[in-house]
């Protein structure tokens, strides 16, 4: 299918063939008629793409904040890889669209194939043939409504929010500050809503239509008679709520809503504009500045959004998908015009030359439209083909014999830190990538030359082809494709963890024990890192057991993250737990045979994300583990240290940078090349392994242990008790 995508780094915008989006439970696919152009939105992001590297600094300061806090913790180096991995990557434009349900997924039926809906999210209705879209995202449409009308829901319930978030009542005045899509749509809102609206922007041709729509007054932002007009329409007194509608980086749409305002007027913020604040003037008239937050509450909610999880009518009673409904409604019934604010319908197939003149200005300021005419059949749905993918970087052609592999989710950290050293391996060819979206797939080949994509990783699984699958998708999958992958005699390579659950885990234990396959790995890396190879020769000549201190400083998770859903994905330090249990016996040569956990606040796994852990984990040497998993603190705080105990030595390791080991009274410091958690080494490993047909890296016996030291530290904090792991490993296997 074709698909409209932006490089962030050079600001090219490519009409591209992608693989059909998977099909999954709590959503439908939808074949796209019509995608309607933000030209605010959207031009912004052509704009800010366009922009030198200080440019897009400039215009994204909260994304540097998030960088320099990531070269604190993580070091300058992964960080510089992350950051350009992230903006050297296609991503989806468009997020407002209808077209016709041509698949329902478990969770979603009440749709039907062949339904005309309207959808909404970045992310979801994009600008591409055929879109996933979660079914809280999607709506029926009115049947007297046309499809390319319809395809204006999500914008409009944008408008519809800032409506909401005013709370104006019957007979008010409002003054709405830009004319352009946005604005010419909450006019008509507003006059539904019996409120007197004044329009002001800077385009006579845009005030002229916003009369038409039922605006009171337009007037153009430089008329001099501007405030006496608006003083006298409200009899001397202001408008009673100012709504922004405008974008850009000028500070006189808010120096005009001051203007404007009554003594405690409200004013509603939709567009992205600048707020330089005056102390004073708000001061003085005690004004009430809001935000309207896009489509209306459930946006930026993943439980809502993603999950499907529904609010109570009777707690939330506009939601983003209600607001779309209720837009639809009023389009139905005549009362919202869409037809007039329609300026162009282009073809999906001129996307490219649409994207160049909006660069340009050249574009329609109002409502631009894409018409996708070309229809997938059904037949090719499922299951999906895969595309070929063409040598765009011209690397050299691998010989025969080099390790095939296929990469199953390709995600930023796959992206910044594992494919980078393997498509630098002469002995790798990167055979194919399946991910849920065709565009993500595109873009691991864009930037791996992957000799093809698809979205179906057990079509990939089935490959002949296929020596050796990487495994690097949300947490929660990882157990089933690893048991999938190894009875198809493949070896595995997965990212940590290898399951979230005990069941996973025995899944996988089941699927080595039915296979006879153990050729697996797991994404331990830093019992790899140089520096712990020097900590190994410094201690493996003792035989007394270690005491062994490791601190981590994880930091704040973020909001809105899938960790967040810790029934499905488990906790973040489910997730990240195995790495240090993992270098523990590696150092300590040792398996763990008791685990016992305290955290700061009395929590249960079923309730929010498990934080600021303490465990001690004791080995069958009788050496001890102590790990803090913490949360809170310092931001400036590296991420990781270290304290080994043992055989007359004391070893401190600070954030896998330097050593600094103390024997006797004597100390020497021993320092790496930056921040090195083994990523590049853990690959060479791997490969090597399969290209020998030796063992792994790391036992599959210790990579099982490992896994369930983690999950057993989760029993541990939901009864309050000390752990054996054989006795628990037993009373699961034995329910």
């Amino acid at each position: 299918m074709k698909q409209i995508s932006q490089n962030y780094k050079s600001g090219n915008i490519e009409l591209m063939s992608v693989n059909l989006p998977v099909l999954k439970s709590g959503g439908v696919l939808v074949q796209t008629h019509y995608s309607v152009i933000s030209a605010g939105t959207e031009g912004m992001k052509v704009k800010e793409g366009k922009m030198s590297y200080l440019g897009k600094a400039k215009a994204r300061p909260d994304q540097v904040k998030k960088v320099l806090q990531s070269v604190k913790q993580q070091g300058l180096t992964a960080t510089y890889h992350k950051v350009m991995n992230k903006l050297d990557s296609l991503t989806p434009l468009g997020y407002s669209a209808s077209g016709v349900v041509i698949a329902v997924g478990d969770g979603a039926e009440e749709f039907r194939v062949g339904q005309r809906v309207a959808c909404a999210g970045v992310g979801y209705a994009n600008h591409a043939e055929i879109n996933f879209v979660p079914k809280n995202l999607v709506i029926p449409i009115p049947d007297n409504v046309a499809m390319e009308h319809a395809a204006f829901a999500t914008i409009g319930s944008i408008a519809m929010q800032g409506l909401r978030q005013a709370e104006m009542q019957l007979g008010e005045n409002a003054c709405v500050i830009g004319l352009g899509l946005l604005g010419q749509l909450l006019v008509p809102l507003l006059k539904t809503a019996g409120v007197n609206v004044i329009g002001i922007d800077l385009v006579t041709k845009r005030c002229e239509l916003a009369k038409k729509r039922g605006a009171s007054l337009a007037l153009k932002a430089d008329d001099p008679s501007l405030r006496a007009v608006v003083n006298q329409f409200t009899r001397g007194v202001g408008v009673d709520c100012v709504f922004i509608t405008a974008g850009g980086n000028n500070n006189g749409p808010i120096e005009l809503a001051v203007e404007v305002a009554r003594d405690r007027a409200r004013v509603v913020d939709i567009g992205k504009t600048k707020l330089d604040l005056s102390w004073n003037d708000f001061y003085l008239k005690e004004l009430d500045l809001r935000f309207s937050r896009s489509y209306g509450p459930g946006r930026y909610d993943p439980n809502y959004e993603e999950r499907g999880m529904d609010y109570p009518i009777g707690y939330v009673r506009w939601t983003e998908r209600r607001n779309m409904e209720a837009f639809l409604d009023l389009v139905s019934s005549g009362r919202i015009d869409i037809a007039s604010i329609i300026d162009s319908i282009r073809q999906f197939s001129e996307a490219e030359e649409v994207y160049q003149e909006i660069a340009e200005g050249l574009a329609p300021g109002l409502g631009l439209v894409f018409q996708h005419s070309e229809r997938i059949s059904h037949d090719k749905i499922l299951p999906n083909i895969r595309f070929e993918t063409e040598n765009k970087h011209g690397l050299e052609t691998i010989s025969r014999g080099a390790i095939r592999i296929g990469m199953i989710g390709a995600g930023n950290y796959a992206s910044s830190m594992l494919l980078p050293e393997l498509v630098k391996n002469k002995s790798v060819t990167l055979q194919e990538v399946a991910t849920t979206t065709g565009l993500s797939a595109a873009n691991a080949a864009h930037k791996f030359n992957f000799v093809r994509t698809s979205t179906d990783y057990k079509h990939l699984l089935h490959s002949e082809d296929i020596d050796a699958v990487l495994i690097a998708t949300q947490h929660d999958s990882h157990a089933q494709i690893v048991a999938d992958s190894l009875l198809e005699g493949k070896t595995v390579y997965v990212e940590k963890p290898l399951a979230i659950n005990l069941k996973q885990l025995e899944c996988v234990r089941k699927a080595i024990e039915e296979s006879g396959n153990h050729k697996i790995m797991v994404g331990f890396n830093r019992r790899f890192s140089p520096l712990i190879g020097k900590i190994n020769g410094l201690i493996n000549s003792d035989i007394s057991p270690l005491v062994i201190h490791y601190r981590v400083h994880a930091g704040r998770l973020e909001s809105g993250s899938w960790y967040s859903d810790v029934t499905k994905h488990g906790s973040r330090f489910v997730g990240e737990a195995g790495h240090f249990f993992d270098l523990f016996s590696c150092l300590t040569q040792s398996e763990p045979v008791s685990v016992i956990a305290r955290c700061l606040r009395p929590q249960t796994p079923s309730q929010d994300n498990l934080e600021n852990i303490a465990v001690t984990v004791e080995y069958k040497n009788g050496s001890v583990g102590n790990l803090l998993y913490l949360t809170q603190g310092g931001e400036k705080v590296p991420k990781e240290f270290i304290e080994i105990f043992g055989g007359d030595k004391t070893i401190q390791l600070h954030n896998f940078e330097h050593l600094i080991v103390y024997e006797g009274d004597n100390h020497k410091k021993i320092k790496a090349n930056g921040v090195d958690k083994g990523q590049r080494e853990e690959m060479k490993r791997f490969i090597d392994a399969v290209q020998s047909d030796s063992p792994m890296p790391i036992a599959f016996d210790s990579l099982y242990n490992t896994t369930l030291a983690t999950l057993a530290c989760m029993e541990s904090l939901r009864t309050g008790q000390c752990v054996d792991l054989l006795e628990y490993r037993s009373s699961w296997q034995h329910e």
